[in-house]
């Protein structure tokens, strides 16, 4: 379900993937190839929500804002099942795991990868390319060419998968 709210309207691209029971309000941007997955509520009502192309935002995500802070995906961003992320920015590349928290003001840096389960609290900074666990979310280690990989391979096949399914839909419309 789409709905406007005060006047903003969400822009999604033609070839973004928007699963059955998704519903996206307000003023978010989502861009070319991403895919939004089953039972995800993002809300532009308070503030922008700016989501790159090819981010894959995974079932029952929540993504929302405080005032005066929008919330930014950059490109090829990977959101796994079930995370909050409250008027942060996740940079290019990053991975945050299934269950997380990402909160007001903090930033995760490009290619960075958040550990499931993990709570990255309010204006905290994680650096590129490191693995970040915990409650509260603290830095473990540099990633390594295998976590890398795997991160890449994620973040392609939820494109690949995204575009089958967005075929499927434009051929139940035809």
């Amino acid at each position: 379900m789409m709905y406007p709210y005060k006047g903003k309207t969400p822009k999604i691209a033609d070839s973004a993937f928007i699963a059955d029971y998704v519903t996206i309000s307000g003023d978010v941007e989502i861009g070319e190839e991403s895919s939004v997955w089953f039972n995800t509520s993002i809300r532009g009502d308070v503030a922008p929500t700016i989501i790159g192309n090819k981010v894959n935002i995974q079932d029952n995500s929540v993504l929302h804002q405080s005032p005066n802070n929008p919330l930014i995906l950059e490109d090829e961003v990977t959101v796994g099942h079930q995370v909050v992320l409250h008027s942060c920015i996740i940079r290019k590349k990053a991975l945050i795991g299934m269950g997380s928290i990402i909160l007001d003001q903090a930033e995760i840096g490009e290619g960075a990868f958040i550990g499931a389960g993990s709570l990255v609290p309010q204006g905290k900074k994680i650096p590129p390319n490191t693995l970040a666990f915990g409650r509260p979310a603290k830095v473990i280690r540099e990633l390594n060419e295998d976590d890398i990989r795997d991160m890449e391979r994620i973040s392609r096949e939820y494109a690949e998968k995204g575009q089958y399914y967005k075929n499927l839909q434009n051929k139940d419309n035809d």
